[in-house]
């Protein structure tokens, strides 16, 4: 009875720490917003990985944050997410610069990951970058430019434009994940494919790809999905592309459904599966046996990439909650318990 009080107390005092952060920080004359969700589990004496997430133009930190949600997946994967938001064009749209405007996106978000690094214990080999439509352009521009810091990164409905093709410097493999419809008429499916082989020809990943063809598991959708997969890269990094025939320029699986929303996935899951099995030196080298656990650290929770509960399972990664906050990985490959 005391141990269970013990451990509801203090999942009580992890549980308050979730929380959405409205912040500025004061870049090239202008206050610059974000908006940051700090995950239940986050503890500051352990690292943590980060991932940016960029909203479309016209877009803000919120659309970005309920259309594109990974808050749940946060809460059990352990990662804090930070939604930057962009400044108006001459059109009065907010928007994102990957090249074609005045504003100084790349520095403005040195700055706020600089901000970050002071204010939240960031894992430095773990942090990532998604967006939708001109917030994926915007991550491919992270790619580019602030490859040094940048794990991995997905794009949903975005793609790199000619001036990132042209001028593209970075410094080590990067993993990258595009989504997208054939269906789009905001940002044509063929214009993202210039951007997908660039990253496959840098990360040296086979000119082949194994294709796997998805489930349908909505026939309302009236779409249907591939996963395309360019694999063998350097450091053991992927080039991958979900292919949504009929799919049109939205988030699939979102809540709001505008219309061509594919519902066979749902994007969030996959960027952050697809996300998490890099660092910045590439595929993380995953744990294949059992660790003696210290008498004190206590499992409390274990749980899969997308943050379901789950027991022990021969041949399968495994995230261990501890009760001092930290969070482990590990693949079981001999069964050692009785289920």
């Amino acid at each position: 009875m005391n141990k269970l009080l013990l451990i509801f107390l203090f999942t009580f005092s992890i549980c308050s720490a979730q929380q959405t952060v409205f912040d500025s920080i004061f870049h090239d004359n202008i206050y610059r917003q974000y908006v940051s969700y700090i995950p239940q589990f986050y503890n500051p004496t352990a690292s943590t990985p980060l991932l940016f997430n960029f909203h479309g133009r016209g877009g803000n930190p919120f659309t970005a944050m309920y259309n594109a949600d990974f808050r749940d997946i946060a809460d059990t994967a352990n990662f804090i997410i930070v939604h930057p938001k962009g400044l108006l064009n001459s059109a009065g749209e907010s928007h994102w610069n990957y090249g074609n405007t005045t504003a100084d996106d790349i520095g403005f978000i040195n700055s706020l990951y600089n901000k970050l690094l002071i204010d939240y214990n960031i894992d430095l080999s773990r942090v990532y970058s998604v967006g939708m439509s001109n917030g994926g352009a915007m991550s491919y521009f992270l790619a580019c430019d602030m490859s040094d810091k940048i794990a991995a990164i997905a794009s949903v409905t975005g793609a790199m434009t000619s001036y990132q093709l042209s001028s593209c410097n970075p410094v080590h493999s990067t993993p990258v994940l595009q989504i997208h419809g054939t269906n789009d008429t905001v940002v044509n499916f063929s214009s993202m494919q210039y951007g997908l082989e660039y990253w496959r020809s840098y990360n040296n990943c086979n000119l082949i790809a194994d294709t796997i063809l998805i489930p349908n598991y909505d026939l309302s959708d009236s779409s249907t999905v591939e996963h395309i997969i360019y694999g063998n890269g350097d450091n053991g990094v992927t080039t991958e592309l979900f292919k949504i025939t009929n799919g049109g320029h939205t988030w699939p699986g979102s809540n709001f459904n505008f219309g061509g929303t594919n519902f066979d996935i749902n994007a969030s899951e996959e960027v952050w599966k697809f996300l998490s099995k890099y660092d910045i030196n590439g595929l993380i080298n995953q744990s294949t046996h059992f660790n003696e656990i210290p008498e004190d650290k206590k499992i409390i929770m274990l749980f899969d990439v997308l943050g379901r509960d789950m027991k022990f399972k021969d041949n399968s990664l495994i995230f261990y909650l501890y009760n001092d906050g930290s969070v482990e990985k590990k693949i079981i490959l001999n069964n050692f318990y009785e289920h």
